[in-house]
């Protein structure tokens, strides 16, 4: 049973009276109900829409950082077998420079450059021609005949001789990324025990399995894209801005997404299939290459990070210094923003966050996994463990000593935190008692083995605008609408889950509908949030839905004279909470009501529960590495997280999450690195040949549990696990090959010359 929740999770509200549900839909381990479509090909992605009279895109890409075109030559490829056009600069269609993402509520760009609108180049690997042809490998063979002559002006491209030039500090949201509590350089030089170290983080590349793809068609005059996107409302109202085009004249739909992790928003190639698409005057497919993904979408910018801790010889932390420096783009607002995890994880007497950045003349960074989390955790996670090696005390201990009382930077009380459970459950069932302590202590063979363990940490989110349309019929089936999506982590399995749960129905009843830009709401896909603001909207449109019902039962239902928050729905109708064999079914209200169905629609309340509390979910991650004693090769050969991340809607799509997060952690922590030539500005390792990401073989047995406790102040207790299954993992990984061969390694990644 369920009943309607306040308008926002504020003190004095009530908890969603999911969480107390302990034996319905929420909790179980049910199957994706998009499985039996994408194992059989069903599902359609943004490259599987077959469109009449449809057209292939082939890019062509700058290989200077900055400058001019003075000449492109498309003669030979216009005459080219199959060729139908050539855009270039000169005769692409007129449009606005996209608005950049946290310019305004809606905007979806990773910057604010012109596309192909003039002949300036600003980074290596810019598109500047189009090749729109009969079949994809006639336009790939014709962008290969194109030449292109440049003026080349000075650009920076080396962040050294950028760091030289100065720094400036980094904003984020639009708040400077600094936080100062105390005197931390003071009580830092006046700490009994210290370690001040620097830690280093390459640039990352997105590799989705899905490569980014557009299907664009204009009908009239409207503008319509089959798209690879994680935030479609956002899309649709950027690409009306810069066509000069009323927002719903242009829809997005993205019904299947092969993976996103923060790069599947809007690049240049979605406005390249519009622009080309009219120009040509037929719809058009444009997919990118594994090459053309690395020139075209950006992704998370390399770090210098120094942190420095001061603690009394008991291991309490009386200083906490995290500051450093990344790179970005002049016309990009999202530095990486790598302090984030140690505004909260642990109680310091003082501290101070900084984080810098210069401006190179580069392809826009972007969000990726847990964007700050991800390698913001590996240094301070790595210190703390080189702290309790100066200590001489356990890790575990050391992180359990420090829990904060209250967020230590805001001084919010914490919404729920059972972090120490999740440490001592995962010490228990990892082993982590038989740990030897001395650096090379255990060796099997040539090799040798050590342990390792890191906090994980990743910010509750719910932002505003979600809005749900329910449409419940006689027959008793329910529509959700809701333009969400499903990247693969399992939303739409979830979502109808929860939202059987409220309405009383069996999952088979639920049609839950997303991925298109003409529902309701905006939510994007990021940030660990769609849980939140989809159960939010979910929970305000059963509210109306409930209204809504009373008022076609009238004073002839058993109901008659309740208030909706007196109601509750069971078993496909509608009872008194306290009194639920006072009841009366759907069918039977919407019959007398002489109606087929009802609709409702209603927007999610202010996310005001982020005002109250300090929210997070946690994990503690637990490794085992081996590393051979003659080639320096490391290996991880057990892995776990424990986790509290509030209440696991579906433990079978979550488990994925999870290790689907250490395994992108794996690879960061062991083979993942963008190789930037400061020399020009160009990725040259721009494939997956060369670019290596972890395989079959390299992923060992990873164990997941969780606690399960829900957080009472978020909708249905639960916080989303997108993207904390990433954080911790690389320092659990280095802290393991400390453990196991002495060597302290601070750069990622880890590689064998880094361990001869």
């Amino acid at each position: 049973m369920s009943v309607s929740a306040p308008d926002s999770w504020t003190p004095d509200g009530a908890p969603d009276p999911l969480i107390r549900q302990q034996h319905g839909h929420i909790g179980r381990p049910v199957s994706r109900i998009d499985g039996p479509l994408k194992v059989s090909g069903s599902a359609r992605f943004a490259a599987e829409f077959p469109l009449e009279g449809m057209v292939y895109a082939a890019l062509a890409y700058s290989t200077i950082a900055k400058g001019r075109l003075v000449e492109i030559e498309t003669a030979a490829a216009e005459a080219a077998t199959g060729v139908v056009a050539v855009m270039t600069h000169r005769n692409t269609p007129r449009m606005q420079p996209p608005p950049a993402f946290l310019s305004s509520p809606l905007a979806a760009s990773n910057d604010s450059l012109p596309v192909m609108q003039d002949d300036r180049i600003h980074w290596n690997g810019q598109p500047i021609a189009v090749v729109l042809a009969e079949t994809q490998e006639q336009a790939d063979d014709a962008k290969s005949l194109i030449s292109a002559t440049y003026e080349v002006e000075d650009a920076l491209t080396d962040l050294q001789a950028a760091k030289r030039a100065g720094t400036a500090q980094a904003h984020f949201f639009g708040a400077p990324l600094h936080n100062e509590v105390g005197h931390a350089e003071a009580a830092l030089a006046a700490a009994e025990v210290k370690v001040d170290a620097t830690y280093v983080s390459p640039g990352h590349n997105h590799n989705a399995i899905e490569l980014h793809a557009a299907t664009a068609v204009w009908q009239g005059g409207t503008l319509r894209i089959h798209d690879a996107s994680q935030l479609v409302a956002h899309t649709a109202w950027s690409l009306a801005q810069m066509f000069g085009l009323q927002e719903d004249a242009v829809v997005i739909t993205s019904p299947f997404v092969g993976g996103g992790f923060g790069g599947k928003t809007l690049w240049q190639h979605q406005a390249l299939a519009a622009a080309a698409a009219k120009l040509a005057g037929r719809p058009v497919r444009l997919v990118l290459s594994r090459e053309g993904v690395y020139r075209l979408v950006g992704g998370r910018a390399p770090t210098e990070q120094r942190v420095a801790l001061g603690a009394d010889r008991d291991g309490k932390l009386k200083a906490l210094i995290h500051s450093g420096i990344t790179p970005k783009t002049a016309n990009n607002l999202f530095p990486e923003p790598f302090i984030l995890p140690t505004l909260s994880v642990y109680a310091a007497n003082s501290v101070l966050l900084d984080v810098q950045t210069v401006e190179l003349d580069m392809l826009s960074n972007t969000a990726m996994r847990a964007p700050g989390e991800a390698v913001g955790t590996f240094a301070l996670e790595s210190a703390m463990d080189e702290l309790a090696h100066a200590l001489e005390m356990d890790p575990v201990d050391l992180r359990i000593r420090n829990e904060p009382e209250k967020d230590p930077t805001s001084g919010l009380p914490f919404s729920a935190r059972h972090i120490v459970e999740a440490w001592r459950a995962g010490a228990d069932r990892f082993g982590w008692s038989r740990r030897n302590p001395t650096p090379g202590g255990v060796r099997d063979g040539e090799w040798l083995v050590g342990l390792g363990c890191a906090t994980a940490t990743y910010p509750y989110h719910r932002m505003a605008g979600g809005a749900a349309r329910i449409t419940l019929t006689r027959e008793v089936r329910a529509t959700i609408d809701i333009a969400a999506h499903e990247m693969g982590m399992g939303t739409t399995t979830a979502q109808t889950q929860v939202a059987a749960e409220r309405l009383g129905l069996p999952l088979d009843a639920i049609t839950f509908n997303y991925g298109d830009s003409t529902l309701p709401g905006i939510v994007i896909a990021g940030g660990s949030q769609q849980t939140a603001a989809i159960g939010a909207a979910v929970i305000a449109a059963h509210r109306a839905l409930v209204k809504e019902l009373l008022k076609l039962a009238g004073n002839d239902s058993p109901l008659a004279g309740l208030d909706p928050h007196e109601i509750g729905s069971r078993d496909g109708a509608l009872c008194k909470l306290d009194e639920p064999e006072r009841r009366e079914d759907y069918a039977s209200i919407l019959a007398r009501a002489r109606q087929d169905a009802v609709t409702v629609e209603a927007q999610a309340p202010e996310p005001l529960e982020l005002q109250h509390w300090s929210m997070h979910s946690h994990g503690a991650m637990f490794c085992e590495v081996r590393v051979n004693a003659i080639t320096g090769e490391p290996r991880v050969s057990r892995f776990l997280g424990s986790y509290d991340c509030g209440r696991i809607i579906n433990p079978k799509t979550a488990i994925s999450q999870f290790r689907g997060g250490i395994i992108m952690g794996l690879g960061m922590a062991l083979m993942e690195e963008t190789q930037f030539d400061p020399r020009n500005g160009r990725v040259v390792n721009a494939s997956l040949a060369e670019y290596h990401v972890p395989s079959h073989m390299d992923v060992p047995a990873i164990d997941v549990i969780w606690t399960d406790i829900p957080d009472p102040h978020t909708p249905m207790g639960a916080r989303g696990i997108g993207e904390i299954g990433i954080t911790g993992v690389a320092a659990a990984v280095a802290n393991a090959v400390y453990n196991a061969t002495g060597k302290r390694v601070r750069q990622l990644p880890i590689t064998l010359d880094k361990l001869l």
